[in-house]
């Protein structure tokens, strides 16, 4: 096994399904990174790598995006929190799966708002579907991806 050297996981565990927050658990594990949850005070997480924060909003967000740093992976559902931490140099990932990537995060920063004005407006957008296998080998696979090749740089 390798060192946690290797490097960190962020979770932002605030909307982290729990089996997405097992297997990434389990990858660093494996892997010898280090893996630190961030939630609000409203959630009942543990361990020696959890922070804690205010439940005010987007305190979670703000914590993470302040820790992340060149070569850490993130893992979050929240568009405007990958873009943030693209800009770090930090890769980020959903629970499902789906790797962000700097050259679409604009286009998808745009599409997120579109959606907001829509519903401001009265419009409804479709919600998460629930959760699959699927997703989790997805999530699986693309956080391996992340940190076995594409987390380098």
């Amino acid at each position: 096994m390798t060192t946690a050297a290797n490097g960190r996981v962020l979770i932002d565990a605030d909307a982290c399904p729990r089996s997405a927050l097992e297997i990434a658990r389990a990858l660093c594990e494996e892997k010898g990174w280090r893996c630190v949850t961030f939630a609000s005070y409203h959630h009942q997480l543990h361990g020696e790598d959890h922070v804690v924060v205010d439940a005010g909003p987007q305190a979670v967000d703000m914590k993470l995006a302040n820790e992340a740093g060149a070569g850490d992976i993130v893992v979050t559902q929240d568009i405007g929190l990958a873009a943030l931490v693209l800009g770090k140099r930090s890769r980020a990932v959903t629970p499902h799966g789906s790797v962000f990537d700097a050259e679409r995060i604009a286009f998808q920063l745009e599409e997120r708002n579109e959606k907001a004005r829509f519903r401001r407006g009265g419009g409804r957008t479709r919600g998460p579907s629930a959760r699959t296998q699927e997703d989790d080998q997805r999530f699986a696979d693309a956080l391996r991806w992340l940190m076995e090749e594409g987390g380098r740089g």
